[in-house]
């Protein structure tokens, strides 16, 4: 299996063949801002980390932690602790994944589980890092007869093992992220309400007003805290609400004034920027 340098090529492989696709990264590949896609995704961290928001939940992370991310979760990878910032990256397209789950084993439940608030991270110990690696080395071995087959076995294998794992995972209190002073429990609340009220008419001016802060203050903070803008982060929550209602059927109408888009144009034109199709498209290739 072709290992890609590139996440974004690595997600695109997955989108247009309906597959999956690695990426084993080592420089500071420029991150997108707050995102979402077609792909399940799974992150791994070898070296470096610091900080990952998902939806509205703010994971520190260090080496031998991994993610579990769903197509309508937005993430953004935040500041790291140094400039290189080694990991590998996994895109698998959700119906290929859903063809190999049985009734007994479910291999999408480490994406579509999400028992407790701090739920997309597990922590590998030592031996659990060294055999996700091996899948990964397996997976990027020189093709040979039956490649295709190997890599076909290697893969389910690794998604049993991972699953294994995020079943087991310990979602005590010690596993959630402990407030750091009352910043930080000031911008968890501002994130809160904002996933709250996505339906709502939302502006930094209410949302300063709201909280008692100065607009400048607020931005200030939340860009600190996140890498992204007040406005950038509701926009992207807003669509993955979007895909959401979408797939269980809404109107792209109906889709638009649940999100709190108003402008009907506007939303046209946002979620086919983001997710690379319009929103009528995307409802009748929804996989629900």
């Amino acid at each position: 299996m072709y290992i890609f340098n590139s996440c974004h090529d690595a997600e695109q492989h997955c989108v247009n063949t309906k597959t999956l696709a690695i990426s084993h990264l080592y420089n500071t590949e420029r991150t997108m801002d707050v995102h979402i896609h077609d792909c399940y995704e799974i992150y791994y961290s070898i070296s470096g980390g610091k900080q990952f928001l998902i939806g509205d939940c703010l994971y520190d992370f260090v080496p031998g932690d991994i993610f579990f991310i769903n197509t309508f979760e937005s993430h953004h990878l935040l500041a790291l602790d140094q400039l290189e910032h080694e990991r590998v990256v996994i895109h698998i397209h959700p119906e290929y994944l859903k063809q190999f789950s049985t009734e007994q084993t479910d291999l999408n439940y480490c994406f579509s589980s999400r028992i407790g608030q701090y739920c997309n991270k597990c922590s590998l110990t030592a031996n659990e890092q060294k055999r996700f690696m091996y899948f990964i080395h397996e997976l990027s071995s020189e093709n040979q007869y039956g490649q295709d087959l190997l890599d076909f076995s290697h893969f389910l294998k690794l998604m049993v093992f991972l699953n294994e794992i995020f079943a087991k995972k310990d979602r005590s209190e010690s596993e959630k992220i402990s407030p750091s002073g009352k910043r930080y429990e000031q911008f968890n609340n501002i994130l809160s309400y904002i996933n709250q009220h996505l339906s709502e008419d939302l502006n930094i001016q209410g949302l300063a007003n709201y909280f008692y802060l100065s607009p400048s203050y607020l931005c200030k903070i939340f860009k600190q805290e996140t890498g992204t803008t007040i406005n950038k982060y509701i926009t992207a929550q807003r669509i993955t609400l979007a895909k959401s209602l979408l797939t269980d059927g809404h109107s792209v109408a109906d889709t638009c004034d649940m999100c709190g888009f108003g402008d009907y144009s506007n939303f046209l034109k946002t979620f086919t920027k983001i997710v690379g199709i319009s929103p009528k498209k995307y409802s009748q290739f929804s996989i629900k």
